[in-house]
């Protein structure tokens, strides 16, 4: 269902006018039987989150991500533990492409009753790490509006949207979380933040080869998985 046209790949904070959709898709079938929205994937989740509030202000062009990922994002039994021990894993099935594909339909636009994807070249390369929970993501982005890194700043620590005007219970104070420190995010310090549904995102710096720079972080079984659908649901 993800990436089905009438199919809201719905982060309340980012895309909830993608609701929209619904009514398409309630045209075409019957009613009493409800609808589909579903969350995106949990590294996605993150990225979009972060990258919602430059979008919207700079209009990103490119986005380069790379991912660190928890074992718990692998699901039980998981990765077996001879196999992460001393070691990190340069590959995840399936995931580079979720996270290049979903990222444009949440940051697009709904048009004629469909989602017209955002005019955004991604590029994701992921790993599996020996960390319980937490995904990270190193990224760098490309922007068409001239900016600082004081705007990237203020933009991520101001964002807010619908589910925190609507004060709904899963809902973070701040769905972004800005750590001015020179080693922070770390998955054990700040994977908690905003009750695990905060992206917490630091390292905001000026990059050589693209515009910026930055390190991202979110709980991935939270705000990733569970936590999202409870938000998806509250909202509506």
């Amino acid at each position: 269902f993800r990436m089905d046209a009438d199919v809201p790949l719905l982060i309340p904070e980012v895309n909830h006018e993608h609701l929209s959709l619904l009514e398409k898709q309630q045209e075409r079938g019957d009613r009493q039987r409800g609808y589909v929205v579903t969350n995106p994937n949990c590294s996605t989740i993150m990225l979009a989150l972060a990258l919602a509030p430059l979008h919207e202000r700079f209009v990103i062009k490119q986005a380069v991500v790379t991912t660190l990922q928890a074992l718990s994002g692998a699901g039980y039994p998981g990765v077996p533990s001879l196999a992460i021990t001393d070691n990190v894993l340069p590959f995840i099935d399936g995931e580079e492409e979720k996270i290049e594909q979903e990222t444009l339909k949440i940051l697009g636009e709904v048009r004629e009753k469909k989602i017209s994807p955002a005019d955004i070249k991604v590029s994701a390369q992921v790993h599996r790490v020996n960390v319980s929970d937490g995904h990270m993501a190193a990224v760098r982005v490309k922007l068409k509006n001239k900016a600082t890194a004081n705007d990237l700043r203020e933009a991520f620590a101001s964002y807010s949207s619908l589910p925190q005007e609507l004060k709904l219970k899963s809902a973070p104070a701040r769905p972004i979380v800005v750590r001015d420190e020179i080693d922070r995010p770390q998955p054990r310090l700040d994977r908690d933040a905003g009750e695990g549904m905060s992206v917490t995102v630091g390292r905001i710096q000026p990059d050589n080869v693209l515009d910026f720079k930055f390190v991202a972080l979110s709980h991935n079984t939270i705000r990733g998985a569970a936590g999202a659908a409870i938000l998806n649901a509250e909202l509506l």
